[in-house]
């Protein structure tokens, strides 16, 4: 994917999330695809066919809404002489907010992460999203398997989500007390069966790993004796697949300790994965927190006041938070409170006094708690950095910080 911020792939992601969940009475939501190579006066002659062709459209209030959409995309792209550089998306629709006759116009215009490559027009009661989740979707994978004589795991790193897709035993037996001829034919019975357990598990790692070639970025062998390097010096791994064998690696456990352990110290060798990332991020709030005078600090109410005095070098957003940031105001003097929410029905339930005049306060704005917090640390050039639950470190911030915590310029005690 193109080279984007952590904070415009959060913004991004979002919008998309925003637009899965817009749904139109018929199919009158309009999504144009403009690749940057596409001429828009071709575009605004197809754009002037289809309007054409809508008047075919049986339901009068459907007719209406698709020519009233198209009109505005019509409107949008005479803003451009030519497409940005990725291309330009277009979603336009009449989107009710109740029942009927709350309908209201409502146009986005997107410029994506990668460049459009196919030229899209579709109506239906939802937009059409693919290409763009297509775009920030990680799709570089890592392979990995951890093996000994007794048992091997097979799995991928794929973004920040680990996935074990085969877990093989040998049955192959320990040593022999025996001495004499007994001894060297049950070696050799040993050594034929490590050599068929070697064999299956090439197989293995051939058929899980063959479909996922084309976005298979690296494969790294661990396990803690000498069957992984036995394993990579056979013949027994597809040419296609050996070719991304990067590194083997000593670990200590077999099976999903194994996985866990042998990405941990691969953390050099795929130092630009984010989930490796987020784990030396996390890593380093945890290492501030275990110091007496540690810089770091966590929760709602204190982060906010070390971003109000621009005592925060890096927050830390989980990317699960979805509570929203309530501005309530008087009516009367102006008085204005902020309150986190979890939900709109916990605010709707919520009665606060002006503790001046002792009024109702109004809600008067809101936002989500995230935003809230981008837009104060953006104030004091603070980095941001979300952070995923897919990983332990991830679910642990989420969990036991409440999903917010940050790296500190300097001490201010806690």
């Amino acid at each position: 994917m193109a080279e984007v911020s952590s904070k415009e792939l959060y913004e991004f992601k979002k919008t998309l999330k925003e637009l899965s969940q817009k749904r139109g009475r018929g199919t009158e939501l309009v999504s144009v695809y403009i690749p940057p190579d596409k001429q828009l006066s071709d575009v605004g002659k197809h754009m002037r066919d289809e309007l054409g062709q809508s008047a075919n459209i049986k339901s009068k209030q459907t007719k209406k809404n698709v020519q009233s959409a198209i009109e505005v995309i019509l409107q949008s792209i005479r803003l451009y002489k030519q497409p940005p550089e990725n291309g330009i998306v277009l979603f336009v629709g009449m989107i009710p907010k109740g029942g009927p006759g709350t309908e209201k116009m409502e146009k986005y215009i997107l410029e994506p992460p990668e460049p459009v490559t196919t030229y899209w027009y579709k109506c239906n009661n939802e937009f059409f999203l693919e290409p763009l989740e297509y775009m920030i979707e990680e799709r570089d994978t890592y392979g990995f398997a951890v093996v000994d004589r007794k048992e091997a795991t097979i799995a991928t790193l794929k973004g920040k989500k680990i996935t074990i897709l085969s877990h093989l035993t040998s049955g192959v037996p320990g040593k022999h007390k025996a001495g004499g001829q007994s001894q060297r034919r049950f070696d050799r019975v040993i050594e034929d069966a490590a050599r068929e357990f070697l064999k299956r598990i090439a197989q293995h790692i051939n058929d899980e790993f063959l479909p996922l070639k084309d976005d298979l970025k690296a494969v790294v062998i661990g396990g803690p004796g000498f069957t992984k390097n036995d394993l990579v010096d056979a013949d027994y791994i597809q040419y296609e697949i050996k070719d991304k064998i990067i590194a083997t690696v000593d670990t200590s456990y077999t099976g999903e300790f194994g996985i866990r352990e042998v990405i941990d110290k691969s953390t050099d060798l795929l130092d630009e994965l984010d989930v490796m990332h987020e784990k030396k991020v996390i890593q380093r709030f945890l290492g501030e927190l275990r110091k007496d005078d540690g810089l770091y600090s966590y929760g709602e109410d204190e982060v906010r006041n070390n971003l109000i005095i621009g005592a925060v070098d890096t927050l830390l957003l989980s990317e699960d938070l979805t509570s929203m940031r309530k501005t309530f105001k008087c009516g009367s003097c102006g008085h204005e409170e902020g309150v986190t929410v979890k939900t709109q029905s916990e605010a709707d339930s919520l009665e606060k006094r002006c503790p001046n005049c002792n009024e109702v306060l109004k809600e008067d704005s809101s936002e989500l708690l995230v935003d809230d917090f981008v837009e104060m640390a953006e104030e004091m050039n603070t980095a941001v950095e979300f952070i995923s639950t897919e990983t332990e470190e991830g679910m642990q911030l989420f969990r036991a910080f409440g999903g917010i915590g940050a790296i500190l310029r300097y001490y201010v005690g806690h």
